[in-house]
């Protein structure tokens, strides 16, 4: 499927939910791995708001690129945010939405808003 990549350079992106592993099966407990690299994957929330709407998403990135520093509530930046839609079918009923995925999640600060003062 198409992936589209998010620009995120006018948006605020806060951290809502601390990063945590994903779970692939969870009646295993299989955590997910990337496809490609075999890398544990990491997910965690955040709050995305940008002309002054707001979404709350959750957001899955490898292990190696969680970093240190991260804070309920901060802002972080989510450098590589690809979304990608996604179907299927789960008991006969047909599932879709919008998975969201980023190269890593770093701590950021807030934007400087217009007219501020220093």
């Amino acid at each position: 499927m198409r992936t589209i990549r998010v620009e995120t350079s006018a948006a605020t992106i806060l951290l809502t939910e601390a990063p945590e592993p994903k779970v692939r099966d969870r009646q295993t407990g299989e955590i997910a791995k990337d496809a490609v690299s075999g890398e544990a994957l990491m997910t965690l929330g955040v709050v995305y708001i940008e002309e002054g709407e707001s979404s709350l998403i959750k957001v899955t990135v490898p292990e190696s690129g969680v970093s240190e520093g991260l804070a309920l509530g901060a802002p972080v930046s989510l450098p590589g945010l690809i979304a990608r839609p996604w179907e299927s079918v789960f008991n006969g009923q047909q599932r879709h939405g919008i998975a969201f995925r980023a190269a890593a999640v770093t701590p950021a600060a807030f934007p400087a808003t217009v007219g501020a003062t220093a």
